[in-house]
């Protein structure tokens, strides 16, 4: 027997981990309808009770800091961030040679992200008053709770830690990943387009709702398309 065949067979790419079933869907799933439930009660309850800290954090929004902020909230608008997802997932379909991994990544951030907008229409919470604020940004036409923003950007880094899962690159992915999180957080909370509790929620729901989303969507529903089946299933 050669030594070819003594050697263990390595996956296609190291790039899938977003792929291993979850070892608690049920769990999962519950915790997600849990959060999305629980989240949104408490939406109707805040008000605008950390009206001052959005005042202090609004405070700073003047030079370097200011064009900062601004520039990281119209970067990740939603029309950007699609077109950001867009261009991810066509580098990890080419980059793996196989489209379940690109759409994996692709749908678990948008089953995730676009949801929460509507719970932001059912809550209603309106965004900080520009009129009390130092620096008020262009009032926004739409409600602020939770921050559609900050979903995105912790949807899209949970998605890539769990995309980036068997390399070398995971541990970069999760340090990068959690200050690009804090620098949305912080932006769209100086900017004052959203109280600062607008993006803890936004934080919590990501990191509830996300497991959740990724088992119906990868482990449940994906494998019911022929062409998005593990290969081991279609060779059968």
């Amino acid at each position: 027997m050669s030594d070819a065949a003594l050697r263990p067979r390595r996956r296609v790419s190291d790039v899938n981990g977003i792929l291993d079933r979850s070892p608690y869907p049920l769990a999962s799933v519950a915790i997600a309808v849990v959060a999305v439930i629980v989240i949104t009660l408490v939406g109707f309850t805040l008000g605008t009770v950390d009206i001052g800290l959005s005042k202090a954090l609004n405070g700073l929004h003047t030079g370097f800091i200011g064009a900062f902020t601004t520039a990281v909230y119209h970067v990740i608008s939603p029309g950007p961030a699609i077109g950001i997802t867009v261009v991810v997932v066509a580098v990890i379909w080419w980059r793996t040679r196989d489209l379940r991994p690109a759409l994996a990544f692709g749908g678990t951030i948008a089953i995730t992200w676009v949801p929460s907008a509507v719970v932001k229409e059912i809550v209603h919470r309106a965004r900080p008053d520009v009129a009390v604020l130092p620096h008020p940004f262009p009032v926004q036409p739409d409600p602020g709770y939770p921050s559609g923003h900050t979903v995105y950007i912790t949807a899209f880094v949970i998605a890539l830690i769990w995309l980036l899962r068997d390399t070398r690159w995971h541990r970069l992915a999760l340090t990068l990943g959690i200050v690009a999180i804090v620098i949305v957080f912080f932006s769209v909370s100086i900017d004052a387009v959203h109280y600062p509790t607008d993006a803890l929620a936004s934080i919590v729901w990501a990191l509830a709702v996300a497991p959740g989303v990724r088992v119906v969507w990868v482990d449940w529903l994906m494998p019911k398309v022929p062409f998005l089946r593990p290969r081991e299933s279609r060779t059968r």
